[in-house]
């Protein structure tokens, strides 16, 4: 409505052009995505899963005055009730365990079983990219290195009708290499697949 009432209220080009200006900064000139892969593993158990990343991101041109933006990456694996939330220096919850992509174990839920010395760390439970500390999520394309150092305390929690499945991608010194797709936000393929509940019966 205010933007209405100013372009009836400009009679000149040079006004015109003026408000175009100010409502393409309103807007910041982003294109905005969303990225996901899914692909096979197995859990701290041994048992075969497909896993799943995904986020969005915003993307400006290289003349615009703000840097690309993204959500932290979320990492979820078949027939477990727990999701990764991956952090970057760009994101204000992002911990102390490391440098670039990252997540840090939870005390009592995660332990350290793949220590991976360049990350001077103790509780760095996995990471994307790790060997560049500067890594953001905004610069992932296409391809990205995963590497998980943790496995839970215990892959159930809960007793009776209470338990929950926890597990989550197995822990491994070698990077898991990972292929991502890049879709426009709001395009039809734009959804990572669901996963097979089928696999989880016995769990």
């Amino acid at each position: 409505m205010i933007a209405s009432r100013m372009v009836r209220s400009c009679k000149s080009t040079s006004c015109l052009l003026a408000l175009a200006g100010l409502l393409m900064i309103q807007s910041g000139c982003a294109t905005y995505y969303s990225h996901y892969a899914m692909f096979p593993a197995e859990n701290s158990r041994g048992e075969p899963r497909t896993i799943r990343l995904s986020w969005h991101s915003a993307e400006y041109p290289g003349w615009w005055f703000a840097a690309d933006r993204a959500t932290p990456l979320t990492l979820e694996t078949q027939c477990s009730e727990r999701d990764w939330q991956l952090y970057d220096s760009s994101h204000a919850e992002a911990g102390q365990c490391g440098e670039g992509i990252r997540a840090c174990a939870v005390s009592g839920r995660d332990r350290v079983v793949a220590s991976d010395d360049a990350a001077h760390s103790d509780d760095l439970c996995m990471s994307v990219n790790p060997s560049d500390p500067g890594a953001r999520i905004a610069d992932i394309s296409g391809q990205l290195e995963l590497l998980v150092a943790c496995e839970p305390v215990s892959a159930i929690e809960g007793e009776g009708k209470g338990e929950v499945n926890v597990d989550y991608i197995r822990a491994s010194a070698v990077p898991y290499t990972v292929y991502t797709r890049k879709t426009p936000r709001g395009a039809l393929e734009a959804r990572p697949p669901k996963f097979d509940r089928s696999a989880c019966g016995a769990d």
